[in-house]
C-alpha cells in the first residue's frame, strides 16, 4: 500500500442485526419454514451435503412450546453486538474415513489419490477466496492463502507417505492418522489452555479435513448456505466457512471452542456481526430451530428466551449499534487528551490481514507483530525469503505508519515443533524468548536478516522478547549488525538505522531499567508475562487468575519505575499487554507516564473515546494514589470511583447507563 493511500472514510458498521428478525425469532411462534421441517441448508453448488457436515438431525422446533424455561449459557465474548434469531446448528464439521490396509502394489496408487486430493482441496479455497467480497478478501483472504500453504507442508506430508508405504493404510487413513500424530505434538493436548496452540490445533484439523473430503469425493468445501437470517451454531467455524458465508444472512456465530483472538472472532469481528465463542457444549444445548439470543457484549448465549428477555435484546443490540457507529466515525481523528495531551494507539498483530484490520479501527502503527505463527505446524524452519515475504507485506501495507516486529518468542510454554525443545519442569521459566534465539544464532540470524530486508519498505523496529540480563541485550545488537552487514553484502537494500528495543516482561528488566536504556532504542512492556512473573502466578491458572490483576500495586511501580527511566532518557516506551485496552486501566497509564499503547485492534476506538475524556492532570492524581494503595482491590476501587461514571457506555458497550435497560 502506497504512502499516498488516502485513509479509508467512515464506514458505519453493517447493520445485518438490524434486519428485521424472521418470524421464527419471535417467541411462541413456528419456524419460518413449514412446520416440523428443518429449515434449508445445502452445499455451496449444489451438491448435497456431507453425512457428516450437514446440520443435526431436525428437531421440531422448539419456539412455540411455553414449557421451555430460558437458559442462559456463558462463552466469551468474541464479536460485539446483540442478535436474536433461529439457530442452525451445524454438527461435527470432520468426515467419517475409510481404514482398511493396502497391498504395496497400490501404494503409489493411493498416494497418487492423496496428491489429487491435495489439489482439489487447494482449488476449493481458492474458490472460496476469489468469491470473496473486495471488502472481506483483504482482510480473509491471507488467512485461506496460509491454509493453502499448509496443504504443501512437508511435515504433513512425510507422515502421511510413512503411514502408507510403512504401515500400509490407504489414502483415508493415512491422511487421519498423520493429522493425530501432528496434533498429538501440541503438548497439552485437547485440553491445552493456550489460546494460541488451540487455534494452531484447529489450523491442523481444518487442513486435514480438506483432504479427507476431497479424497472422499467432496471436492467442494461445504458451506452452509441460509435461506433466512439465521444464527449459525457449530462446534468451531474455519475462516473458510465464514469466509463461504459473508453473503449469506448469518446473523450471529456461536462455537464451542474458541477465544478472543480465534479465526472465528476475528472473522466476526470483521464482518460486524455478534459472535460468543468457547461455549461448552453448545451443540447439545441448541438445537436447530430453538430461539436463541447472541450477546456479544456480555459473552452470554441465552436459549428459548422469554418475550422480555427477547425484547430487551432487541432494544440492546439498538443502542449497540448507534453506539459503535459512534465511536467508528471517529476512529481516524487524532487521539488527544481532554487536556491537550497527544497519545498514540497501536496494534497487535500476527497476522498480515490483521494488520489491515487494524488501520481500518485507527491504529496509528503496528506496536507488536507476533512472529512465532511462522514456526508452528512444521517440520522444516521457515526460509529467509520466505519470512521477508511476510513481513514486507505489513510494513507496505501499514506504511507511513511503523511496525515493530517482534522475533520469535517460542519455547516454554509456547510450541514449536521445528526447535524439538526436550521437556522442562518449569518451562515458563526456561529456554524460550531471546534465550533460545540465542542458543540457536543460526535461525535467529535467519530472522534477523528478513527483518532487515523488509526495512527497505517502511518504518521498522526490531523487539527482543524477556530480556533479563544486559548481556543478552549486547548479543542480539552483535547479531544485528551482522546480519545487516549481510544483507549489505548481498547488495540487498535495508534502512541505515533500525531500532534495537526490548520488552520489559521480567521483573529484573523493569527494575533495571535505567541500565536498559544504555542498551535499547525504546522499551515496551509486556504487562502479562510482567504480571506472571512478578507476582509468580501462572498466567494460565484458572484457580489463580483473580489473583493475576493489573491493578495489583506492585505491577504499577514497575511499570511507573520504567516510564519514568525513559522519559528521562528521553527513549519511546510503550506498553502492549492486555493491560492497555482496559479502559479503566487508560486513564491510570497515562498518569504514571505512558503516551503510547498497542492494543487487539477492535479495542482501539473505545480507547480512543475514553483517552478524550480524561484530563492528565487527574490521571496524574489517581496515579499517584494507586502507587501509595495496599492492594489490587484498593486500586479498582479507586479508578471505578473516579473514571466509571464517565465510562459507563464504554464499559456497557451501549450509549445507555445500566439501570435504565
Amino acid at each position: 500500500m502506497s504512502d499516498s493511500r488516502p485513509p479509508p472514510p467512515p464506514a458505519p458498521p453493517k447493520d445485518r442485526r438490524s434486519r428485521p428478525a424472521p418470524a421464527s425469532s419471535r417467541p411462541n411462534l413456528p419456524v419460518a419454514s413449514a412446520p416440523g421441517s428443518k429449515p434449508s441448508i445445502t452445499p455451496s453448488g449444489g451438491v448435497p451435503a456431507a453425512r457428516t457436515s450437514s446440520p443435526s438431525s431436525p428437531p421440531p422446533p422448539s419456539s412455540g412450546d411455553a414449557s421451555l424455561e430460558a437458559r442462559v449459557v456463558k462463552g466469551i465474548a468474541g464479536s460485539p453486538g446483540v442478535a436474536v434469531g433461529t439457530a442452525l446448528v451445524i454438527g461435527e464439521m470432520r468426515s467419517a474415513y475409510t481404514r482398511r490396509h493396502i497391498h504395496t502394489a497400490a501404494m503409489e496408487q493411493e498416494l497418487g489419490r492423496v496428491r489429487q486430493a491435495v489439489e482439489a482441496a487447494k482449488a476449493s479455497l481458492r474458490e472460496v477466496s476469489s468469491r470473496l467480497p473486495t471488502d472481506q478478501a483483504k482482510t480473509q483472504a491471507p488467512i485461506l492463502d496460509a491454509y493453502l500453504l499448509m496443504l504443501d507442508d512437508p511435515m504433513l506430508h512425510e507422515r502421511i507417505n510413512r503411514k502408507v508405504r510403512s504401515e500400509k493404510k490407504c489414502a483415508e487413513w493415512a491422511v487421519a492418522a498423520a493429522s493425530e500424530d501432528i496434533l498429538r505434538l501440541f503438548d497439552g493436548g485437547p485440553g491445552e489452555k493456550d489460546a494460541y496452540i488451540q487455534e494452531r490445533r484447529h489450523d491442523v484439523e481444518f487442513v486435514c479435513d480438506r483432504i479427507l473430503r476431497a479424497l472422499m469425493g467432496e471436492p467442494g468445501h461445504v458451506i452452509p448456505r441460509l435461506d433466512q437470517p439465521m444464527i449459525v451454531v457449530a462446534r468451531d467455524l474455519s475462516p473458510a466457512d465464514t469466509a463461504g458465508m459473508v453473503r449469506e444472512p448469518a446473523l450471529a456465530f456461536v462455537t464451542e471452542v474458541g477465544t478472543r483472538t480465534s479465526h472465528t472472532s476475528i472473522m466476526a469481528r470483521a464482518l460486524e456481526i455478534p459472535a460468543v465463542v468457547g461455549v461448552a457444549d453448545a451443540l447439545n444445548l441448541v438445537r436447530t430451530g430453538d430461539t436463541i439470543i447472541v450477546d456479544g457484549l456480555r459473552g452470554e448465549v441465552t436459549v428459548h428466551p422469554d418475550d422480555r428477555q427477547i425484547a430487551d435484546a432487541h432494544a440492546r443490540s439498538a443502542r449497540h449499534l448507534a453506539f459503535a457507529r459512534g465511536l467508528l466515525s471517529a476512529r481516524n481523528q487524532p487521539c488527544v487528551a481532554a487536556s491537550g495531551e497527544a497519545v498514540t494507539l497501536k496494534a497487535n498483530v500476527e497476522l498480515p490481514a490483521e494488520a489491515i484490520l487494524a488501520l481500518d479501527h485507527g491504529a496509528q502503527g503496528i506496536g507488536l507483530y507476533r512472529t512465532e505463527f511462522l514456526y508452528i505446524d512444521r517440520s522444516s524452519l521457515p526460509t529467509e525469503d520466505e519470512q521477508y515475504e511476510l513481513y514486507r507485506a505489513v510494513v507496505e501495507a501499514v506504511s507511513p505508519h511503523p511496525v515493530t516486529l517482534r522475533t520469535f518468542d517460542i519455547g516454554g510454554d509456547k510450541f514449536a515443533s521445528t526447535f524439538a525443545l526436550p521437556a522442562e519442569m518449569n518451562p515458563a521459566l526456561g529456554l524460550r524468548a531471546v534465550r533460545l534465539a540465542l542458543s540457536r544464532p543460526d535461525v535467529f540470524m535467519t530472522q534477523l536478516r528478513a527483518m532487515v530486508r523488509a526495512s527497505a519498505h517502511g518504518d521498522v523496529r526490531i523487539m527482543v522478547p524477556m530480556v533479563a540480563s544486559v548481556h543478552e541485550m549486547r548479543e542480539v545488537r552483535k547479531l544485528l549488525n551482522r546480519a545487516m552487514n549481510e544483507v549489505r553484502q548481498r547488495g540487498l537494500a535495508h534502512a541505515v538505522r533500525i531500532p534495537l528495543g526490548m520488552m520489559i516482561e521480567v521483573p529484573s528488566a523493569a527494575v533495571m531499567a535505567d541500565v536498559f536504556a544504555r542498551e535499547a532504542e525504546f522499551f515496551s512492556i509486556g504487562t502479562n508475562d510482567l504480571i506472571q512473573y512478578a507476582l509468580a502466578i501462572d498466567r494460565t491458572s484458572r484457580t489463580l487468575a483473580s489473583l493475576a490483576s493489573p491493578f495489583d500495586p506492585s505491577i504499577l511501580r514497575l511499570i511507573y519505575n520504567v516510564a519514568r527511566v525513559a522519559n528521562d532518557r528521553r527513549i519511546p516506551v510503550s506498553i502492549c499487554g492486555a493491560m492497555a485496552s482496559d479502559v479503566l486501566a487508560a486513564p491510570l497509564l497515562l498518569g504514571l507516564g505512558l503516551r503510547e499503547l498497542s492494543m487487539e485492534a477492535a479495542a482501539i476506538p473505545e480507547l480512543k473515546e475514553a483517552i478524550r475524556r480524561v484530563g492528565l492532570a487527574e490521571c496524574q492524581s489517581a496515579a499517584e494514589q494507586a502507587l501509595g494503595c495496599d492492594s489490587a482491590e484498593t486500586v479498582e476501587s479507586l479508578v471505578a470511583r473516579v473514571f466509571a461514571p464517565r465510562f459507563f457506555d464504554l464499559l456497557a458497550g451501549s450509549a445507555e447507563e445500566p439501570g435504565l435497560e
